[in-house]
């Protein structure tokens, strides 16, 4: 199996619903150093996994949508708690969209699954990780 990470970063605001969250039922910030892993099996005929280049600027148009907002304010996230672990599914279904619009380029055509990976900080982190699914 190949892969390769990409890192970028994001700060939003949120609050959660539910006694289980405690004070992080105000609103509160959080920083996140967010990792995208891309694997394959196989290398393609320039021995990519993915253009490192294309894989970078398109995790930071995904998050581009979230980066300095209230994530309490849009419309996407209405009724959901934005947890650390519904964050990564969320940037790892956006992920695998610009994948099939063929937004990564053809190289990513033998990407195989995502991993995604937000860390709080040194201490907390939560991930999401699945195969990609395509359509015929």
């Amino acid at each position: 199996m190949y892969g390769i990470r990409v890192r970028d970063q994001m700060m939003i605001a949120h609050s959660f619903d539910g006694e289980v969250f405690g004070p992080a039922q105000r609103l509160h910030g959080a920083t996140y150093v967010v990792d995208l892993e891309f694997r394959c099996e196989a290398l393609d005929e320039a021995n990519l996994v993915v253009d490192i280049g294309l894989a970078s600027q398109a995790l930071r148009a995904v998050l581009d949508e979230l980066d300095y907002r209230n994530l309490d304010e849009l419309p996407q996230f209405a009724g959901q708690n934005t947890t650390t672990e519904y964050l990564a599914r969320y940037i790892f279904d956006a992920m695998a969209q610009r994948i099939a619009e063929g937004e990564l380029g053809p190289a990513a055509a033998g990407v195989i699954s995502l991993r995604v990976e937000l860390a709080e900080s040194h201490r907390a982190w939560a991930f999401f990780e699945a195969a990609l699914t395509r359509v015929p």
